[in-house]
């Protein structure tokens, strides 16, 4: 079984955090970028939906897209649950997680694809054809981010965890997503301290640091 890999990438960390919450072994991982930010030649030939992560079974079979793999692996190995374990669990689980990609991971991203100098005409991810930057979207992701943020504090001023009473995968979603927002120079703000309450405790898990 093999990882394809960005290290920097929040979508990467994504699987990497979740498969080691799961205390499973990292797949095999080969990095699949190179100069300028750009994907090896020989990768996108191999995939060419052109986007990481990507996993390869030992059957020959490939799953891209960070949510799709996570839940091969929790399908595969149970325990511990991190998507939910009755259907309202499962519903508020998938909920906040896609709260934390949509609203956390997607700002940042149109900050960062809008701004890079090494994404000018790569616009948006996966098309291999021009796509040019759009300044006026660096403001909004901003604006975005910055919703995302308020609603999380509010959500965790009554909850110890993003989804509920405990750590699932929308709390790896929302990290990953916020570490990316920050390195992006979107910190938390100061007024936040439910979401700086949650992000120390996060941190605090081995998987956070093993999983960068």
């Amino acid at each position: 079984m093999k990882l394809y890999n960005w290290q920097f990438a929040p979508n990467c960390r994504r699987v990497r955090m979740f498969v080691l919450e799961k205390k499973l072994d990292l797949p095999s991982i080969e990095e699949v970028v190179g100069s300028g930010l750009r994907l090896l030649p020989a990768y996108v030939d191999r995939w060419p939906h052109a986007m990481v992560p990507m996993l390869e079974t030992d059957q020959g079979a490939r799953i891209g897209e960070a949510m799709a793999i996570c839940r091969y692996f929790e399908d595969l190995h149970p325990e511990p649950n991190l998507m939910g374990r009755d259907a309202l669990e499962k519903a508020t689980v998938e909920m906040w997680e896609r709260r934390a990609y949509d609203e956390g991971m997607i700002g940042t991203a149109e900050v960062f694809r809008n701004s890079h100098p090494d994404f000018v005409d790569r616009g948006l991810p996966g098309a291999l054809d021009r796509v040019p930057q759009i300044p006026a979207l660096i403001e909004r992701g901003r604006g975005r981010v910055a919703r995302f943020y308020r609603k999380c504090e509010a959500q965790l001023k009554s909850n110890d965890w993003i989804a509920g009473s405990r750590f699932t995968v929308a709390d790896i979603t929302t990290l990953c997503a916020m570490d990316f927002a920050i390195f992006n120079g979107m910190t938390i703000p100061d007024d936040c301290a439910s979401i700086r309450r949650w992000y120390d405790r996060v941190n605090s898990r081995p998987t956070a640091a093993a999983s960068q």
